[in-house]
């Protein structure tokens, strides 16, 4: 393998697939990063057996090749190198790469391609078209719901179901749901129900170019796989086995208070809290307050034995009976940090059943909180 190319398209494409270099691995080629040469680019590739990644970079290809390198060798000498043309020589007998960079020239010892992982290869023509910014701000308003704890693997992925034009994600870590459903630009012919790992649907927002792009996904059938296909680079991720909870019955079919805030205003009041609450368990208590002659408010307020007590006030527009209720402020912090509309609508029934909170004027998201108890 003989090869050029240019040092910042190598960086960025390192950053790129290293997240899913695997860092504690009893096979020594998943610490690894595949370079090889790939229809005239060169293709870089990193698995840690449950999800992969992928990307093409144009290159100036003078031998075929192929080698597996340290990825975070490869990674930290490429970020040190200067501006300028990387050449890669792969010494095929002893398996090591020559990485020359103006004054520069690393001899890097790798492992043999062949010992490499197969990655799982899409057929984009029978994948589902999504659009790039869509499909990732519908992965960015659920993916942070889902839960972190291992004990429940099926709470640490995110359901897809997709059917007719129509695509919905769901979230949940049994305290709060989040579900975002957004058109499809083709109706399906099969409907498609997935339970993805939320880590490789944040990955895959990472790495998705900004734009008005269509990735295409392909979820072959009895595979237990999910393959993400972008112009430049590829997702794949095993999917999660098991029954996701029927979130939708628990969501509340009506609601008696309807509370209309500014996002901008309401988050800044729970950041406000969240100083105070983080030190006792994220509490913070909402009194939302109907005016008869003045305009509504909601007061915010937290209190903390070791630290102190905080209140905020929010002007609101309030159709229904005023409330006490509250909640872990982290989570409301988290869900309005991804509402783009410039009001919020907070709906509740009591201070014991969930609350809900969803972009003024979009129906099709809808996040729901657990309410905590009230001392």
């Amino acid at each position: 393998m003989k090869v050029s190319v240019s040092q910042q398209q190598l960086a960025h494409g390192l950053s790129m697939v290293s997240r899913a270099v695997s860092p504690r691995s009893t096979l020594p080629v998943l610490a690894n990063v595949l370079v090889a040469t790939d229809d005239g680019r060169l293709r870089l590739s990193a698995t840690n057996l449950e999800m992969g990644i992928t990307c093409w970079i144009g290159a100036q290809i003078t031998e075929q090749g192929a080698i597996t390198v340290p990825a975070r060798t490869f990674s930290d000498l490429v970020n040190q190198l200067p501006n300028e043309l990387v050449h890669l020589d792969l010494n095929a007998s002893t398996h090591t790469l020559n990485v020359r960079c103006g004054m520069s020239n690393t001899d890097i010892k790798g492992i043999d391609a062949q010992e490499f992982p197969p990655m799982p290869v899409a057929a984009p023509q029978e994948g589902v078209p999504l659009n790039v910014a869509n499909f990732k701000e519908m992965i960015q308003q659920v993916a942070f719901a889902a839960s972190t704890d291992e004990a429940r693997p099926i709470l640490q992925g995110v359901l897809m179901t997709a059917a007719d034009s129509e695509v919905t994600l769901a979230a949940t870590d049994g305290f709060r749901i989040s579900v975002r459903k957004a058109a499809l630009s083709e109706p399906l012919p099969v409907p498609i129900q997935a339970v993805i790992p939320a880590r490789a649907l944040q990955e895959l927002a990472r790495i998705a170019a900004d734009g008005e792009q269509v990735m295409t996904m392909s979820v072959p059938s009895g595979r237990g796989q999910v393959i993400f296909h972008m112009k430049d680079a590829e997702l794949s991720s095993l999917l999660i086995e098991g029954n996701f909870p029927d979130y939708k019955a628990i969501i509340p079919r009506s609601f008696k208070t309807s509370t209309t805030m500014t996002t901008a205003a309401f988050l800044k009041a729970c950041r406000q809290a969240e100083i105070i609450a983080r030190d006792g368990n994220y509490v913070v208590r909402l009194n939302i307050l109907p005016g008869e002659t003045e305009p509504g408010k909601v007061e915010i307020t937290a209190q903390s034995e070791e630290t102190g007590f905080s209140e905020n006030s929010v002007e609101a527009a309030i159709d229904g009976p005023g409330l006490v209720i509250a909640f872990n402020v982290r989570f409301l912090r988290e869900v309005l940090e991804v509402i783009k509309t410039p009001s919020v609508v907070l709906q509740t029934n009591a201070n014991n059943t969930p609350g809900m909170i969803k972009p003024a004027g979009d129906e099709n998201y809808i996040h729901l909180i657990m309410p905590m108890h009230l001392g």
